[in-house]
């Protein structure tokens, strides 16, 4: 569909804008080669970004300044800031074939036909509010673009596809929304806390859930099946590898041959396939260590959100003189006059977990720091920030 313009040294343009139509065009022209390659980042929190990778123009709402960076490689479009949720931002370089490789298996999958549209509420600066701007155009259908998430303007958009986190989702179920008006909802990002797969689905929700990165062009598995031309298998380590035509071209700062081997993405994700399905078991560098025991944070927090007085859960590592790291428990309790006590919970985990997985410290909290992509900020937890 689109064409790789010509000129060997591309300018890069941040895109310091809300979401909306400038925004789109911009995207548009990037993806068609008729603008420069983009980098779309969310007006709140530019800063880090653009001091990181380094754009040579700037585009905000007051119009466009020379930033004096380098440009990209002439087949690169898109360069996508990575969420941070584990460091600094990194550049992830997209080409349009690679994104309109995934946006058109994207709808193949999902039986979207022409002229359906799709509602953008996920910020584009993350690679999940950008594929909707690309399967939009993929289906030649205008695409409704929300610059804020609000639960009733996304059950009153009038599209027929969109895509959500489990945040979204949760807080859409709360509103007591019609979730029956979407054909599909596109469902990644993070592991839905239990129970709302199948409470929403009962509500009439038609849920494709999603697995995936920025660099793969967003999600590449659908329903643990991943999508055409898509190719995975589990390295030695447990680590999830991906390869197809999705796959990114290098990040900013560096070469993707430092994460390709032999075509294939080392994600950062532990994963199993069983009976032809992925299934996602947690980040490689969430992996705990404690007193010589290696702890998969994701399987303590899949526990520990089932206890009846947890209503969200975080688990993250804690340097320990002891133990080397000890496993913490952050917890959003449901009822904040009734909240569980340490002792309860690694009562709990014992009886479902090997017994040095069960958390040594608990922390309370109103509710869990957020990324703008809607990913629970590990980080900040982390450093208790």
């Amino acid at each position: 569909m689109w064409r790789n313009p010509s000129h060997p040294d591309r300018p890069l343009r941040a895109l310091v804008l809300p979401p909306g139509q400038r925004l789109f065009e911009a995207i548009e022209a990037a993806l068609s080669g008729e603008g420069p390659a983009v980098l779309p980042l969310s007006p709140d929190r530019p800063e880090a970004a653009l001091a990181t990778l380094r754009p040579t123009e700037i585009e905000t709402t007051e119009g466009v300044r020379q930033a004096g960076g380098p440009g990209v490689g002439a087949d690169i479009a898109v360069v996508i800031a990575t969420s941070g949720s584990t460091g600094a931002p990194k550049g992830v370089m997209l080409t349009a074939s690679a994104l309109s490789a995934s946006a058109a298996s994207s709808l193949r999958r999902l039986g979207a036909a022409s002229g359906e549209r799709w509602l953008c509420c996920l910020p584009p600066s993350h690679v999940s509010g950008l594929q909707v701007l690309v399967r939009s155009l993929l289906s030649r259908a205008e695409p409704i673009i929300h610059e804020r998430f609000d639960p009733a303007a996304v059950a009153g958009s009038g599209a027929e596809h969109v895509s959500l986190v489990p945040t979204q989702l949760h807080r859409l179920m709360e509103s007591g929304a019609d979730l029956s008006v979407f054909r599909t909802i596109l469902l990644g990002g993070a592991a839905p806390r239990p129970g709302l797969l199948e409470a929403a689905r009962q509500a009439g929700a038609r849920i494709v859930t999603t697995y995936g990165s920025s660099e793969t062009s967003g999600g590449c598995v659908y329903d643990g099946s991943p999508l055409d031309q898509v190719d995975l298998k589990i390295r030695d380590d447990g680590r999830i590898l991906v390869s197809g035509p999705v796959l990114f071209s290098g990040y900013r700062s560096g070469e993707a041959g430092a994460v390709l081997e032999d075509g294939w993405f080392a994600t950062s994700d532990l994963g199993s396939i069983e009976n032809g399905r992925l299934r996602v078991l947690g980040r490689a560098d969430d992996v705990i260590n404690t007193g010589g025991e290696k702890v998969v944070a994701a399987s303590v927090t899949e526990v520990l959100a089932r206890h009846p007085q947890i209503a969200d859960v975080a688990v993250v590592g804690r340097p320990d003189p002891e133990w080397g790291q000890a496993v913490v428990a952050v917890v959003v309790p449901r009822d904040p006059a009734a909240t569980p006590t340490l002792g309860q919970l690694r009562a709990y985990c014992r009886d479902r977990l090997p017994a040095y997985a069960a958390p040594r410290e608990l922390r309370l909290m109103s509710a869990l720091p957020l990324l703008p992509n809607g990913k629970t900020d590990l980080a900040a937890l982390r450093t208790g920030t």
